[in-house]
């Protein structure tokens, strides 16, 4: 039987679910500061505007995240909107780049947490959902929703 691993979420984008549909998704390291740790240790990250992009030099970063200053930093803290490097393999970051290209796909950040003592971003490579597509999953979901309430209540 294999071993879970513990998992600690500091932040989740639970908007990007409903904003785009998700095809395909990376788990990714990303480079971080010693203050930026800390801060996100104390669950103190926003992933609310946040999204990646591959730029000219094959690199991955990721733009607009929000890590607020660590409290007990001192002159050395960081920046609270810094660009950050996400650590990916090259073969899947050749991958992205040919992905992105085409029309319409973007990588979006869905989860920041921590897993065995490190710092992991699971990114998702996406589709923006346009409006009937969105009121069609909320019709969906409420759907289910009633269904699993009137399964209950016979089950009784």
């Amino acid at each position: 039987m294999a071993k879970e691993r513990p998992i600690k979420i500091v932040a989740e984008n639970r908007k990007a679910r409903h904003d785009y549909a998700v095809h395909e998704t990376y788990e990714t390291g990303i480079e971080l500061k010693g203050t930026e740790v800390k801060s996100l240790r104390a669950g103190k990250a926003n992933l609310k505007d946040a999204y990646a992009a591959v730029t000219k030099s094959g690199e991955v970063y990721l733009y607009n995240m929000h890590i607020s200053p660590y409290e007990q930093g001192n002159q050395f803290n960081h920046e609270p909107l810094r660009d950050r490097r996400l650590l990916l393999h090259k073969s899947e970051i050749k991958k992205l780049i040919g992905k992105t290209r085409e029309k319409g796909f973007t990588l979006v950040p869905l989860k920041l947490y921590f897993t065995h003592g490190k710092v992991k971003v699971e990114l998702a490579l996406a589709t923006g959902k346009k409006l009937y597509d969105k009121r069609r999953d909320i019709a969906e979901r409420s759907a289910r929703r009633d269904l699993d309430r009137v399964m209950k209540e016979r089950n009784r």
